[in-house]
């Protein structure tokens, strides 16, 4: 299993601000390019159910979760009931921070195939991680990934046509 924690700064937008939009779910696939489509199917006092289709590497990555939300607090937490992943369970924090705010997002992932675990986590990870980052920046518009517990290579630099 897989351990995933991101800090990410969002500039000029208050914490309060920053939670109202990561709770709107059903935003996400208007808002971010990973995010296929979210269904919200089940809603009670603080918690939802709902439905993800997320784009994962070449494919889809589905899965139903419930989420709880804590508006006090500011603060999201989310369960896998039943999806692609046999374990993907985490949480959404925000704190103001200097010059806007910061999100905290932990996440646990297991991809359930023990023999595979070695090659396949490290992608799941990574692509987690670049999904998170992408959503973020899409509810919000600029955040900066500035903490990870796991190493984040740098993107690759542009490449120029050559002339001719």
């Amino acid at each position: 299993m897989r351990t995933v924690l991101l800090r990410l700064h969002v500039p000029g937008q208050p914490a309060n601000d920053v939670y109202r939009t990561l709770a709107d779910f059903e935003r996400y696939p208007e808002l971010s390019d990973a995010v296929r489509s979210v269904a919200v199917t089940g809603v009670s006092e603080g918690r939802t159910v709902s439905q993800w289709e997320v784009t994962f590497r070449a494919g889809l990555l589905r899965w139903t979760e419930e989420d709880t939300f804590d508006p006090a607090a500011l603060s999201i937490t989310f369960r896998q009931l039943e999806g692609d992943a046999a374990v993907f369970d985490g949480s959404w924090e925000c704190a103001d921070a200097a010059l806007g705010s910061e999100i905290v997002f932990a996440a646990r992932l297991d991809m359930g195939i023990p023999s595979l675990a070695d090659a396949l986590e490290p992608i799941a990870v990574r692509t987690l991680i670049d999904n998170i980052v992408s959503i973020v920046r899409g509810l919000v518009g600029s955040a900066e990934l500035i903490a990870s517990d796991v190493a984040v290579p740098a993107p690759a630099p542009a490449r120029l046509g050559s002339a001719s």
